[in-house]
């Protein structure tokens, strides 16, 4: 969304933009975040706790089940989540009510409406319904739209299935 509201600024400067599923959560298709997911996040990092950022950002935002972040925590991936979970809630801030389980606010839909260059909104089609909800509702507000569902994939789409999408887009 950042790229989506910064290409509304830029338009001249940007000729074509590419957005693979908006985390939007816009109705009840699954839990919307807290109001106060920010302030967890930004409370565990100010108290030096980045794991509990990552927990926070897991469990609330992902949708992992709270019991399974311990073994998670035994991963070597997790040492790397612990030294990015600072920026998590940069990414919260830059969605803000966009993931509250209600429609687009209007001063969500003014920040993108400059974004009127081609654009490209793609969805896996074996991601969860509210992405797919979420690039409709995309593709619907601006106006020189393709929207794009990638057969076979979810929300950590293959590189092969990515790449020849946004070469086929970037390209014509």
């Amino acid at each position: 969304m950042l790229a989506v509201r910064a290409a509304s600024k830029l338009a001249s400067k940007v000729k074509k933009l590419a957005l693979y599923e908006p985390p939007f959560i816009l109705d009840d298709s699954r839990p919307p975040l807290p109001g106060d997911y920010v302030a967890q996040l930004n409370a565990a990092i100010a108290a030096g706790n980045r794991g509990k950022a990552a927990e926070i950002f897991l469990v609330q935002a992902v949708g992992i089940p709270a019991e399974y972040v311990d073994g998670m925590r035994a991963d070597p991936s997790w040492a790397e989540m612990e030294k990015v979970a600072h920026t998590i809630a940069y990414d919260g801030s830059i969605m803000a009510d966009t993931m509250s389980g209600k429609p687009l606010s209007p001063e969500f839909v003014k920040q993108v409406s400059g974004a009127t260059m081609p654009t490209l909104v793609m969805d896996g089609g074996n991601s969860e319904k509210f992405f797919h909800d979420a690039a409709q509702t995309l593709t619907d507000l601006l106006p020189h739209v393709e929207h794009r569902t990638l057969a076979g994939q979810d929300h950590d789409v293959a590189n092969d299935v990515l790449v020849p999408a946004l070469s086929a887009f970037f390209n014509k």
